[in-house]
């Protein structure tokens, strides 16, 4: 891609305004059904939070440095766009290392449901616990199936949606705080823990929080795919992102990098975008609008008033390892414990401790935080030198540290949690990971941490929210409008993570945004 490329014309049928995934997803549907398209991004490359970068000096490690893994991304759009990418199933769901009784021990599962069942037994002392969890994803897979794929269509109503959940699921997920089904099903704190964490990424809640944000999160971290996987895309996920600017491109859409929109004025029937360059600025027209930045930075563009402020609550930290460190729980290859989810401090009770202190205005004392390993699924995104010497990528996601946490002093309050969260895993480790880190070109250890509000400097994500505010049920209400990226303005679209059916790497928003566009036939 030229560096900077500008608008090739005065006036488009469709401008863009951000080159993240849903931008580019919006960009190529939009190309490929013959519309003029313009896609301005503000910073040199596209990809927004969906990309890879080397972020260690002279290291070959090309790391998914934000968004890391593909659950939502419906198969539709892939085909649809025939985008050369994939993704590879993970062969372990997740390991939670516990001390029990003096010893060291966990809960695997995956690798089986003979397996799965005999690592519940033993941890638990008896089949109750896992004829629960078979009772609950049961329940969730046949909720995947249904839900999932509507996604991608015009927002039903609640009461059609409703019509195709089955009751207890409904219940359980719409109707009472995520806890209370926790609580009914499952007596150990350990399992009860590892179910409540999706309910929890991203989003500062507790179980029994009456707004249920932690059901919505919960219902996004069940549904993808029709079956709930979360995957890790072959070559990172910039591999998403660089196939989704090649098809966008290919189908005649220009991507305009260092192009930062700063105005939109419209009549609802035309608009003129104003945008700045290193150059100065300029002004180009369009039919349709289409916003992949948060409904903030929406609501700046148009002059309207802003919607409520959204704030983050994640700690994202990349490595790279010399090697995986050994466990204390022998019993476990880290080759496996790490390919998953691997849980740290996210019993239940220390979730509902961590969310409790964190809520007082104190980082938690046992931060709770969960770490995959990419490099075992795919190794592609290291070197060839650093695949033979045995290196591995790890990536740590923490939860319950809102931004207002780092409000007094990001850095020092970053190095504070960053120390903390590490020693959570070294308790569970037989060797300090300190001494497993890896070394860039200047002889610093391979670690990178980024709090809420490095993420809104880096992203301008809001607050730092990765779901740019607070995710939304899949289903119509009185303004979401029939695809649930529609504004005040009739011909500017909100095609980014804030949309309804928005967040996580999915493109459900710039697919509903494109087909708004293509259906209003203009």
């Amino acid at each position: 891609m030229p560096a900077h490329e500008g608008p090739g014309h005065r006036t488009y049928d469709a401008v863009i305004v951000g080159g993240g995934h849903n931008g580019l997803v919006a960009a190529a549907y939009l190309a490929r059904a013959g519309r003029s398209v313009l896609v301005l991004e503000r910073l040199d490359g596209t990809g927004g939070a969906a990309v890879s970068t080397r972020p260690f000096a002279g290291v070959d490690a090309r790391l998914s440095r934000y968004s890391y893994l593909v659950s939502l991304l419906p198969k539709k759009i892939v085909r649809d766009l025939g985008l050369d990418f994939r993704v590879r199933g993970r062969t372990i769901s997740s390991y939670t290392p516990v001390e029990r009784d003096g010893r060291p021990t966990g809960l695997l599962v995956g690798g089986g449901e003979r397996r799965t069942r005999d690592a519940f037994a033993r941890l638990t002392g008896g089949d109750r616990e896992y004829a629960a969890w078979q009772r609950l994803y049961g329940m969730t897979g046949r909720l995947a199936q249904r839900v999932f794929p509507t996604l991608t269509e015009p927002l039903p109503t609640r009461d059609e949606l409703r019509r195709r959940v089955d009751e207890d699921a409904w219940r359980m997920l719409f109707e009472e705080p995520i806890g209370v089904a926790i609580e009914e099903n499952f007596t150990d704190d350990l399992v009860r823990g590892v179910v409540l964490t999706d309910a929890l990424i991203g989003t500062f809640a507790d179980a029994h929080d009456p707004t249920l944000a932690q059901n919505r999160c919960f219902l996004y971290h069940v549904i993808g795919g029709g079956t709930g996987a979360w995957d890790v895309p072959v070559g990172g996920m910039g591999a998403l992102t660089d196939a989704l600017a090649t098809a966008a491109r290919a189908a005649g859409a220009v991507l305009a990098t260092g192009h930062e929109a700063v105005r939109i004025d419209t009549d609802g029937r035309a608009a003129e975008i104003t945008y700045r360059t290193a150059e100065g600025e300029g002004t180009v027209a369009a039919r349709h609008v289409l916003v992949g930045a948060s409904p903030q930075q929406l609501a700046a563009l148009t002059g309207d008033e802003p919607p409520a402020p959204a704030e983050g609550a994640q700690l994202k930290v990349n490595m790279l390892l010399k090697r995986l460190p050994r466990l204390r729980d022998t019993s476990v290859d880290p080759r496996e414990a790490f390919a998953g989810t691997f849980h740290i401090a996210e019993g239940y009770d220390q979730l509902a401790a961590a969310h409790a202190q964190a809520a007082s205005g104190s980082l938690p004392a046992a931060p709770p935080s969960e770490i995959y390993c990419h490099s075992l699924t795919d190794p592609s995104i290291l070197g060839r030198d650093l695949v033979e010497d045995g290196y591995q990528t790890l990536t740590l996601f923490g939860l319950h540290t809102p931004a207002r946490l780092f409000e007094r002093d990001n850095d020092a309050v970053r190095d504070e949690l960053l120390k903390a969260t590490l020693a959570q895993l070294d308790h569970h480790l037989a060797e300090p990971l300190a001494d497993c880190l890896a070394t860039d070109a200047d002889g610093r250890p391979c670690i990178e941490a980024k709090t809420p509000l490095d993420l809104e400097r880096d992203l301008r994500l809001p607050g730092g929210n990765i779901f740019h505010r607070e995710l939304t049920w899949p289903y119509a209400q009185d303004d979401t409008g029939r695809w649930g990226v529609e504004t005040r303005h009739a011909n500017v679209l909100l095609c980014g993570a804030g949309a309804v059916r928005g967040g996580g790497v999915s493109g459900v928003p710039g697919h509903n945004a494109a087909m708004a566009v293509l259906e209003a036939g203009e």
